[in-house]
């Protein structure tokens, strides 16, 4: 897919005031590591991840994403009442029935007739909301759109640490079974929007969405499962989460490299490769695997995973908001975004800075 008049006109973006190293998260788990004679330190190693964020408790999702899609549409100079779609992509919502991209839309007082919904995809949402607004520029449907996501990792975390707790002490717990928890301990909180548009409305016309290319391997669906919905959940369930986190590093990377081949082709990269790389964040293992796999300079990459964690959606296009907040971004740069989501899905996306 190729983009000729979508924009990237504006990115917004906020933090959790809380932070949560894994050492704080190794000291909760104290009864955890007695049992299994785990060593101090060891959640860092594995993960790559020193510390990441959280929201205060009670924090409904919609609350921040109204802030950081207030901040977006500043940037981005585009009058709210010209934003004619409200996605909200995050895995977090406020609940299940409204879409939370509701309570966003109404706060931010976009114009009547915006489409407005939610898009549900795992890591990969705000990749989707992305190329669904850009399509629907594309098509002249509207002249711009917003996608906001805002994810709360605390809830699972918390969860996931009083989960292995118990079953520490009730000696239930063994090595082999605290495997598929792991990938929960690395959870991140955070929040990005970002405002697509037609050129003609963006202040920086020439941050253009070039297009990109999205593969499936859908039969690997069960290597990351969650609880089950709390709509249809047994009462009192609480979120916790089962990640193949070495079959997901294998597989994931198999589609990966699967579709970054088709990326360069698709966007003429085969003889030069992108200036600047925004992946998933995910682990430092899953990411010296891939930019093997990919045979990318990770120079080139914007890594927050040390400090954030996985972020979920939010993980991806928030390195790139954070990057231009940094001055990291050339005017003229050459950016490749790319996503893998648990299903598994890759959408990888090109953007001209």
């Amino acid at each position: 897919m190729r983009y000729d008049r979508v924009c990237l006109a504006g990115l917004g973006h906020e933090l959790p005031p809380e932070v949560l190293s894994s050492a704080a998260l190794e000291d909760a788990l104290g009864p955890v590591y007695a049992r299994l004679g785990l060593p101090a330190g060891r959640l860092e190693l594995m993960s790559g991840v020193r510390e990441r964020r959280v929201w205060p408790a009670g924090t409904p999702p919609s609350s921040v994403s109204l802030r950081s899609g207030a901040r977006a549409i500043e940037r981005s100079g585009v009058p709210a009442d010209r934003i004619g779609a409200v996605l909200h992509t995050s895995v977090c919502r406020d609940f299940l029935e409204p879409a939370t991209a509701n309570v966003v839309a109404h706060g931010l007082g976009v114009a009547k007739d915006a489409l407005v919904f939610d898009i549900s995809n795992a890591c990969l949402g705000f990749m989707n909301g992305l190329v669904t607004v850009a399509n629907m520029i594309e098509l002249g449907q509207i002249e711009a759109g917003l996608v906001v996501a805002t994810e709360n990792g605390r809830p699972l975390v918390d969860a996931t640490v009083r989960d292995l707790v118990a079953r520490a002490e009730q000696g239930t717990l063994d090595r082999r079974q605290i495997k598929p928890a792991f990938a929960s301990l690395t959870i991140g909180s955070g929040s990005v929007a970002a405002v697509l548009c037609r050129p003609e409305l963006a202040r920086a016309p020439g941050r253009r969405l070039l297009g990109g290319v999205f593969r499936q391997a859908t039969e690997h669906n069960g290597l990351c499962r969650s609880a089950p919905d709390q709509g249809f959940a047994d009462e009192g369930a609480h979120p916790l989460m089962s990640t193949d986190a070495e079959a997901v590093l294998q597989n994931g990377c198999d589609l990966a490299a699967e579709t970054w081949a088709l990326c360069k082709r698709e966007l003429g990269w085969e003889e030069r490769g992108p200036d600047r790389l925004f992946c998933h964040q995910v682990g430092a293992s899953y990411r010296r695997t891939l930019f093997e796999r990919l045979a990318l300079d990770p120079a080139r990459d914007f890594a927050t995973l040390e400090r954030l964690g996985n972020v979920g959606s939010v993980a991806l296009p928030l390195a790139l908001a954070l990057a231009e907040e940094e001055g990291r971004l050339e005017p003229g740069d050459t950016c490749a975004m790319l996503g893998i989501g648990s299903g598994l899905n890759c959408l990888m996306l090109g953007l001209h800075w």
